[in-house]
């Protein structure tokens, strides 16, 4: 009967539902309702809450009583659920942020990105698997490899903080400070739920995605008021300092920073900033060179206007359509992928891709495995058949063929294997090593 319910739930995710209704603005709110349009669109998070996988994940002990993920999931479910395409009131969501944090109190407009952060990291706590945080120790990696260190880092992260949230958002940052008198350079590993780039600035020439992060990674020197002290000098010492990514989060959220943090006078950069809509390879940005972080744009969250207020709306590719839609609060409509860029996008939502070769060589691999199953079975016949006519060389033959027919289903069975890992758990270095262990 479960797996009857689980096929019936598939092929209605698959074909029924769509997706695509609006949320209605209560006043300045599409600032939430452009990123729960993102989030909703975000195919693991979205399957979460509509097959209520986090009803078995909810930590009874988080002080907030878990009505944050459950009004979410709700929301969720009714955009991928309602029997028409009438828009939803998020009230009871809204309510329930408010109730969280009291800075989205009122109708004054608020920053996506902020909401984002907030909105993650809350659902978060309420499904964090780690019900007993353990106590925080302070730990000397300095001696090891900077790879030991920052697998070490990433584990004592996990023992704390662990959900499908952090599962599909969360990656690691690697910090770079080297002291120019000595040196000795130190490493520090920090967990990142989105990174915030700045917009690079071209004399001629438009600005890419690629500038900006390469302005984000670029060696910066610490100097003056800002030098940094050296642990080895044991003085404030003169420093460069350097960003790569040592882990790759599934979801990678980009935010371009287009809001000055002036006091003085609030400014927007309205830069127009041409981004890939997919196979964004952001090898260049790895931490370690034999990662192949290749992500495809799923969502945008587009801010209109000025410093003073504007207006947000969405752009997201509907995962069970494959088609780009445009979500302006209450209003949903279909749109050109050649839309999709604009100077207003904020906030850039990417996956995690799977190589498309991938699915060509597993299909491959499948076929090949079937075909030198034929082959042995040939083969297996006609042994006893030239053994019983006395052709001693043929009989020979056939085991020889046999035998390498055999070996070879090994090798294809492993290769197999192997992109079968790979296209489950692109982000992970499990999978390369079953072809070795099969071989």
């Amino acid at each position: 009967t479960g797996g009857l319910f689980v096929s019936g739930q598939r092929h209605m995710l698959n074909k029924s539902l769509q997706g695509l209704v609006g949320l209605r603005n209560l006043g300045n709110t599409c600032f939430m309702n452009s990123i729960l349009q993102c989030l909703s669109n975000t195919l693991e998070l979205r399957d979460y809450c509509l097959r209520n996988c986090h009803i078995t994940d909810l930590n009874n002990n988080c002080r907030s009583n878990t009505a944050l993920i459950e009004e979410f999931a709700k929301l969720t479910q009714s955009l991928w659920t309602s029997a028409n395409n009438e828009p939803i009131s998020p009230s009871e969501f809204r309510n329930q942020v408010q109730r969280c944090a009291p800075k989205f109190v009122g109708c004054n407009q608020q920053d996506a990105q902020e909401f984002l952060r907030f909105l993650l990291d809350g659902l978060h706590n309420e499904v964090n698997r780690v019900t007993v945080r353990p106590k925080v120790s302070v730990l000397d990696f300095d001696h090891l490899a900077d790879d030991e260190k920052g697998r070490r880092m990433w584990n004592m992260y996990l023992a704390r903080e662990d959900s499908k949230v952090v599962d599909l958002f969360v990656g690691q940052l690697k910090s770079s400070l080297t002291c120019t008198a000595c040196g000795f350079r130190s490493t520090v590993f920090d967990p990142f739920w989105d990174l915030s780039i700045p917009i690079a600035q071209k004399i001629s020439g438009e600005v890419t995605l690629k500038d900006c992060l390469r302005l984000f990674t670029k060696e910066d020197v610490l100097d003056g008021e800002e030098r940094p002290t050296c642990t080895k000098c044991k003085a404030r010492r003169k420093c460069t300092k350097r960003f790569s990514i040592q882990k790759f989060p599934q979801i990678l959220v980009l935010h371009l920073k287009r809001f000055s943090d002036s006091n003085v006078r609030a400014s927007k950069l309205s830069t127009y900033v041409n981004f890939p809509l997919k196979d964004l390879d952001l090898r260049e940005f790895a931490s370690e060179p034999s990662e192949r972080p290749v992500y495809n744009l799923y969502a945008v969250s587009n801010h209109s206007g000025n410093a003073l207020g504007g207006h947000y709306t969405a752009y997201c590719k509907n995962p069970a359509l494959g088609e780009w839609y445009s979500y302006n609060d209450s209003r949903v409509s279909p749109m050109s992928s050649s839309q999709v860029r604009s100077s207003n996008a904020y906030v850039l939502f990417y996956e995690l891709a799977t190589p498309s070769h991938m699915g060509g060589n597993v299909k491959s691999a499948k076929l090949a495995i079937r075909c030198l199953q034929y082959a042995s079975m040939f083969f297996l016949f006609c042994f006893p058949y030239f053994t019983q006519k006395g052709h001693f060389e043929a009989s020979l033959l056939s085991l020889e063929c046999i035998f390498f027919s055999f070996k070879y289903r090994l090798l294809v069975l492993s290769i197999y294997c192997y992109y079968r890992d790979l296209r489950s758990t692109p982000h992970t270095p499990n999978a390369r090593y079953n072809l070795f262990y099969l071989i």
